[in-house]
């Protein structure tokens, strides 16, 4: 079966699939862009990931493309052609196609296009024997909480942990603090059991799946804190995992040079994985 792309109102061979080259968000990095996992055809957390994008979309005062129930339609109608049914969902949303200028233009309608890809889920190895991380400086504008497509500072971290053969770098503020990965949130949990993560605010990319897994973690009966922790408390953990829609609870087992607490899956982590494939599971049957 063919790839199928939709953009701005068609659905196209993903091969032919185009925008304009003055579109703001080719220009400027003038959009905002979700990812959304599904299994068995279903969106997890889907409503959770609708609402994170109109208030991205509020906070750079882009219009809404179509109205919510319309943007659902079309998303159920796009995995159906792509015949897929496991995968991810990418939603992205310019201001649109204008002349170049740095002033919002005017009684311009914003530009719509989606994707559908494979699931992204790491390898079965990851999740039990956990992956190496490094720590780099966060180099990224102030608005972290906004899902801009402005990723550039995100794919350079990236790219060091792939030059330096590990999964993830994690970033980190002039004094230490660790803010989130390059494209994950990070969890620590210390030595007396509590489950520690940066408090949502513009410095961080609230992750839905961060989220989550804290009302899990509540709901379980686990201690959390929401706070800053520094790369110096994150390496003299007991325990510490990332987490993102594509890769769900992945533990930690090495920060930089230092192995976290016995360098193995800790009992917490392995608590939260647990939790996060039951609540995959009630909504999506998979």
């Amino acid at each position: 079966m063919a790839r199928i792309a939709y953009v701005n109102g068609r659905y196209i061979d993903h091969a032919y699939a185009n925008v304009h080259i003055e579109d703001r968000g080719y220009q400027f990095s003038d959009g905002i862009y979700e990812y959304i996992a599904f299994y068995n055809k279903k969106l997890l957390d889907g409503d959770l990931h609708f609402k994170r994008l109109e208030r991205s979309l509020k906070e750079l005062q882009i219009l809404e493309p179509v109205n919510a129930g319309a943007l659902k339609v079309i998303v159920r109608e796009l995995i159906e052609r792509n015949g897929r049914e496991d995968g991810g969902l990418y939603i992205q949303v310019t201001r649109g196609v204008a002349k170049r200028d740095h002033v919002f233009p005017k009684n311009v309608r914003p530009a719509l296009v989606m994707t559908i890809c494979g699931a992204k889920t790491p390898k079965a190895h990851e999740f039990t024997d956990g992956v190496k991380v490094i720590s780099q400086p966060d180099n990224r504008w102030a608005r972290r909480d906004i899902k801009s497509v402005s990723l550039l500072a995100n794919i350079l971290a990236k790219q060091e942990a792939g030059n330096q053969k590990v999964r993830e770098s994690l970033l980190l503020e002039k004094d230490g603090t660790v803010n989130e990965g390059s494209a994950s949130n990070v969890f620590i949990v210390t030595p007396s059991g509590t489950l520690v993560t940066h408090q949502a605010d513009e410095d961080i990319l609230g992750g839905i799946t961060r989220d989550v897994l804290l009302k899990l973690a509540k709901k379980a009966g686990i201690k959390t804190e929401e706070r800053a922790f520094n790369i110096i408390e994150a390496k003299d953990a007991a325990e510490a995992f990332i987490t993102s829609t594509s890769i769900n609870v992945l533990p930690v087992v090495k920060i930089d040079d230092r192995l976290v607490g016995k360098g193995s899956v800790g009992a917490v982590t392995k608590k939260m994985q647990e939790l996060y494939n039951a609540h995959i599971y009630k909504q999506t049957g998979k």
